[in-house]
């Protein structure tokens, strides 16, 4: 007796049946089976099917607008039901680079049934991935049957990936069979041989969540389940970007305030500073701000943060671009949970589209856990040996980490001090295997000026190279183009406290010491 995980209407798909093409009349009937409801499954359309899972979908279109004209019930070919198939390319969503797929698994049990070794290579790296983090992946040899003989003395986790490389026939034979063994809500992913529009509705009708061509790649693997288990409701989650330097002194503050602010104000994007550099913290020197509590009183209370306390804690520099300064005090010791970190971040990422974190020169669990997190990670270093050695661990570690991402972003700064020896910038990425993204040349002018008066270089130094590099790593980074026209809304000058207390930072400073 069939253990039905869902009872479901399909009578919208019951044009046609695949199995009374090759089930015995004879035979008792079959018992109507699902897996999850589909309601949970990924919502399918009639535009979604030919465009995501079906290249040919024109094809199938208009076999199927002359069926409907003709006035005929679509029939099953043959060769579907009763031909070896071969693996069609490309496989199920497509994918076009690691940054198209930012999903969140949730806390579950994914177990991966694979026939192919490539299959069984893409479940791994997948399981590796900082998106599957939090998710408990198990890998097994062997397809549909092993997973069936598995589950026959073991309950079914959240979610089960299955591959089968047999002819349609037998595919539906097998899963109803796994449909017998499993427990109700269980989500099922199909990988399979065959791209046809016909075998996939009726895996739908059936109850499979998804369903994928071989071969799969890992980060198609993961869009897929991250489709599944979505959760509508959940707020909007923004990109977050990690400036850390390779050493003391290589400016990676100044670098990460500058492009933020360039990304805000010439580009035109709501963006967030995190200043996580508690005791020493510049941001909210470099903006010429009187920092609140901010980071802190977060990090202290991250499960009471909401939308209007989150607001009450930043400090708004322009119109779109808000600032989580640090405290910059020694009056504690900042004994801060490592998992604090991690859900101040998380929160902060529904307020914007961009989270800049500027990130100390230190290393602790948090700071590890928070750059393989983090959706970008942009290293600065100085062209020297240190900054070499430093910069090579930490990319070698983030590699590791995030086997399924682009390689951290390298940028250069303070090049051309004169009087000192520097390492060729070829040289440096050649040693890294990462070529830089950015050269920023020393100018101790224009930083120095724009460093004491609390303004970014974009506004200090508007024509000099410095700017120019800024906003070229702001369209690097936020993977968005400088608009031909000016900004709406965007002053001709600093804005905010930058225009009305210009000169006035070091009586700040003094102010808060009497």
């Amino acid at each position: 007796m069939s253990k039905p995980f869902a009872t479901q209407d399909f009578d919208a798909l019951d044009t046609f049946d695949m199995d009374d093409e090759f089930v015995d009349p004879a035979a008792p009937p079959r018992p109507t089976l699902s897996f999850a409801p589909m309601s949970d499954a990924v919502a399918v359309t009639e535009a979604a099917i030919g465009e995501a899972y079906n290249p040919v979908g024109k094809l199938v279109a208009e076999t199927e607008t002359a069926g409907a004209a003709a006035g005929a019930t679509p029939a099953v070919p043959d060769e579907i039901l009763s031909a070896e198939l071969t693996p069609y390319e490309p496989a199920g969503l497509p994918v076009t680079s690691s940054g198209a797929v930012e999903v969140s698994i949730p806390r579950i049990a994914v177990h991966v049934f694979a026939e192919r070794q490539d299959t069984l290579a893409a479940a791994e790296r997948a399981g590796q991935d900082r998106r599957m983090a939090r998710a408990t992946t198990q890998i097994r040899i062997g397809g549909v049957a092993a997973a069936i003989e598995a589950y026959q003395s073991e309950p079914t986790p959240p979610l089960i990936v299955v591959e089968s490389m047999k002819d349609a026939r037998t595919l539906l034979a097998e899963i109803d069979q796994l449909a017998e063994v499993c427990d109700a809500g269980t989500k099922v992913v199909i990988i399979g041989a065959a791209n046809d529009i016909l075998l996939f509705r009726e895996l739908m009708r059936r109850g499979v969540s998804e369903y994928l061509v071989a071969p799969v790649q890992a980060l198609q693997l993961i869009s897929a389940i991250g489709g599944l288990f979505a959760d509508p409701a959940q707020p909007f989650v923004g990109r977050s970007i990690a400036f850390v330097g390779a050493r003391g002194g290589a400016g990676a503050s100044a670098v990460a305030h500058n492009t933020a602010y360039a990304m805000s104000e010439r580009i035109g994007v709501n963006t967030v500073i995190v200043d996580y550099d508690l005791p020493f913290g510049t941001a909210g020197l470099d903006f010429n701000q009187d920092p609140l509590g901010g980071v802190a009183d977060a990090l202290n209370q991250p499960d009471r943060l909401d939308a209007t306390l989150l607001d009450r804690m930043m400090v708004r520099c322009t119109d779109k671009l808000s600032l989580f300064a640090a405290p910059a005090t020694l009056d504690a010791d900042w004994d801060i949970q490592p998992d604090a970190f991690e859900e101040v971040t998380s929160r902060i990422r529904s307020t914007a589209p961009f989270v800049v974190l500027d990130l100390p020169h230190l290393w602790s669990g948090w700071m590890r856990k928070t750059l393989i997190s983090a959706d970008e990670v942009v290293i600065v270093a100085t062209p020297d040996l240190a900054s070499l050695r430093n910069a090579k661990n930490m990319i070698d570690l983030i590699k590791q980490g995030r086997p399924n991402d682009a390689p951290p972003r390298l940028v250069l700064n303070q090049v051309g001090v004169p009087g000192r020896p520097e390492i060729p910038a070829k040289d440096f990425g050649a040693a890294l295997g990462v070529h830089p993204s950015l050269i920023i040349p020393f100018d101790a002018k224009v930083f120095g000026s724009a460093a004491n008066n609390g303004q970014m270089i974009v506004d200090a130094g508007a024509k000099t190279k410095a700017a120019e590099a800024f906003e070229t790593l702001a369209q690097i980074v936020s993977r968005r183009e400088l608009p031909t026209a000016p900004v709406k809304g965007r002053p001709a000058a600093p804005t905010g406290a930058s225009a009305k207390k210009s000169g006035s930072i070091l009586a700040s400073l003094f102010s808060k010491k009497r």
